[in-house]
């Protein structure tokens, strides 16, 4: 059995992608602390200079607190500068304005959500009903577990994993294991809007520029 150990984030990208449609089982681990170096508040986005995040704000009071504890910091005008961002940097890409309405109106229910981990599913929902994709059917979460352990080997142990993987470059914010193993993973290079390839882009970035097309990236992976 293969297995997933990874951390909820905003928006996922296309090494995300590949980790969850390559495994058995995904565990969130949202359990875990929450780590401002994580992705679980912020997406990075393509920009004419190369690449810059989008996030969200948490409540301080939350900051070391397991992730799904976290609350969004509705306190602080966080979704004009996050829409405008996504406007200026996407609005010359081929589907922006096909999807930008509902992209909008998504962002936009930010405001009827609390926790930021629910938001960020709700998001990731959404996103993946536009990709045409489904994967919840293989996803569990840290903090719905009988028995959870932070150690990556022990967990997979427990789980009856032959072969884990975590997410890429989470030494700073996610245990990593010594028994984990790397997804045999090229980034595909797609046509972007600005000049050059940047890779790691979430899939915002896809989707404006493929629609619904990016099946086609998809395949890339599999």
């Amino acid at each position: 059995m293969k297995l997933a150990i990874l951390q909820p984030v905003l928006i996922p990208d296309l090494h995300d992608l590949a980790t969850m449609l390559s495994v058995d089982q995904i565990v969130f681990e949202d359990s875990e602390q929450w780590s401002r170096k994580g992705r679980t508040h912020r997406a990075l986005i393509r920009t004419p200079e190369g690449t810059d995040y989008i996030s969200l704000p948490v409540m301080t009071a939350d900051k070391k607190k397991p992730i799904h504890e976290v609350r969004i910091d509705h306190g602080r005008d966080w979704m004009n500068p996050l829409l405008r961002s996504l406007k200026f940097n996407y609005s010359n890409s081929v589907y922006y304005d096909f999807y930008e309405p509902e992209i909008r109106a998504d962002i936009e229910m930010g405001h009827n959500f609390e926790y930021l981990l629910d938001f960020s599913l709700f998001l990731r929902k959404r996103l993946f009903q536009f990709l045409e994709l489904e994967i919840s059917a293989k996803i569990d979460f840290s903090s719905g577990m009988d028995e959870y352990t932070s150690d990556p080997d022990e967990l997979a142990k427990q789980l009856g994993a032959d072969i884990y993987f975590q997410e890429h470059d989470a030494r700073h914010y996610q245990r990593q294991g010594k028994n984990r193993s790397k997804i045999d993973f090229t980034h595909p290079e797609y046509r972007q809007h600005f000049d050059g390839f940047e890779p790691w882009c979430c899939l915002y970035d896809l989707l404006f520029q493929y629609g619904p097309e990016s099946y086609r990236i998809f395949e890339e992976l599999l």
